[in-house]
């Protein structure tokens, strides 16, 4: 028979084991029974072994007892998880048809649109230059400032242009004084051929009476009643008024024809007097170039002219942008099947993101860009490799706001509607309005 000792340890090995539960088991002081398993040599080692019998032994927890309660917890999730799975199944397909609907209503409205962020603002910007020399004066305006059409930029000094308006001036003066004078030679030579017109009536009066008288004396002289020397006096008297008729014609002819040339010479003096008054209107055209204005409102940019300097004609002062300026936006030619002018278009511009500016197209340009550059590209030689190009499109600026400045080269990112159809997104986005407003 077996000692105390080696019994109690026979019975340990080969009876039941009772371990403690691990801290994850069920509550409660509960021990669990673990039988080794016969597929696991392992567990069956420490069974079969012997402690000498002045040895105290200890029997340690086997793997199965750390197992036991994971067998446990599985089987207890088991319909938990097959549960659960069928709901994130739902719920999966559930946020899968909203995202799937709401990109497909997405779509949809970004069909009616357009847009590109090649897109800048334009404007035909001059060079304001002086049309004649001198020192400049005065200059009432700086950088960046607003100025109204007709606004004043800068003053040349105009002492020398009022000396030659004032010349020019007198000899307008003095064309009109010719032109007076020679008017009076006309009336004067008008009254000269009434005189001599009178004189011929004179003569022709006188010469009436010596032909009776020469034939009176003559018809005398044949009946010898009278001289033949009387007969012979007043056939001299006759020729004599015939003579001074003709004086007296010749002098009326005469005296047309000076009226003729004074004529001639009013036209030159017309003549010069239109002269003389273009040479006034140019003094005058020069003497208003001396002050340099705004052909139109616009801001001034880049100002270089100074007080004192001596400016010659054509010399750029400043650069001018007008306010009149519009949105030139390079869309790709595949986006320009639907675009066409008057479209509606809205507009943000890159410095000022929260203003909402609003547009209509107004012309495509009839080719791309680079067909009217300065070196236009040749793809008759060489490799060819087809790439999308862009095509100017001009947009007008219906709404430009007047609180903050917007100049050539700003960035802007338009969206043309091609399609007045409301989509179905603000077709929905139309009933909630009216919905939440009757509400």
């Amino acid at each position: 028979m077996f000692k105390g000792n080696e019994a109690e340890v026979i019975q340990v090995v080969e009876g039941p084991q009772s371990v403690p539960k691990s801290p994850d088991g069920p509550e409660g002081g509960d021990f669990a029974d673990s039988r080794p398993q016969r597929n696991q040599p392992g567990a069956e080692a420490p069974s079969r072994q012997r402690r000498p019998a002045g040895e105290e032994w200890s029997p340690g927890p086997p793997a199965e007892a750390e197992e036991s309660p994971q067998a446990t917890d599985t089987s207890d999730n088991q319909p938990r998880k097959a549960i659960r799975r069928p709901r994130a199944v739902g719920i999966g397909l559930v946020l899968f048809a909203l995202a799937a609907g709401s990109g497909s209503i997405y779509w949809g409205y970004t069909r009616h649109f357009e847009s590109t962020d090649d897109a800048f603002i334009a404007a035909r910007q001059i060079a304001i230059a002086p049309k004649v020399s001198g020192y400049v004066t005065q200059v009432p305006v700086t950088d960046n400032q607003h100025v109204a059409a007709g606004g004043v930029i800068a003053r040349i000094d105009d002492r020398d242009y009022r000396i030659v308006l004032t010349q020019a001036g007198a000899q307008v003066a003095a064309a009109q004084a010719s032109i007076q004078n020679i008017d009076a030679q006309i009336a004067v030579q008008q009254a000269q051929v009434i005189a001599s017109q009178a004189q011929v009536e004179q003569a022709q009066a006188a010469l009436v009476f010596a032909q009776q008288q020469s034939a009176r004396y003559e018809a005398l002289a044949r009946n010898g009643a009278g001289t033949v020397q009387n007969a012979q006096q007043y056939s001299s008297q006759l020729l004599q008024q015939q003579a001074a008729l003709k004086s007296a014609q010749a002098a009326v002819t005469v005296a047309q024809r000076q009226i003729e040339s004074l004529k001639a010479q009013r036209s030159s003096a017309e003549a010069s007097l239109a002269q003389a008054v273009a040479q006034r209107d140019q003094a005058q055209l020069n003497l208003s170039y001396t002050i340099v204005t705004a052909a139109q409102a616009g801001r001034v940019v880049n100002l270089t002219a100074s007080p004192g300097e001596f400016t010659q004609a054509g010399t750029n002062l400043t650069m001018f942008v007008p306010d009149e300026i519009w949105v030139t936006a390079n869309f790709k030619e595949t986006q320009l099947a639907s675009m066409r002018p008057d479209q509606p278009a809205a507009m943000h511009i890159d410095a000022y993101p929260k203003r909402a500016i609003r547009g209509h197209v107004a012309s495509v340009q009839p080719g791309s860009g680079t067909a009217f550059s300065l070196l236009p590209a040749e793809n008759a030689t060489g490799n060819y490799v087809k790439v999308i190009q862009r095509v100017p499109v001009k947009i007008i600026i219906d709404n430009p706001p007047t609180d903050v400045a917007l100049g050539p080269g700003m960035s802007v990112v338009p969206s043309v509607r091609i399609n007045a159809e409301p989509s179905l997104y603000e077709r929905l986005a139309s009933s909630i309005d009216h919905l939440w407003r009757h509400a």
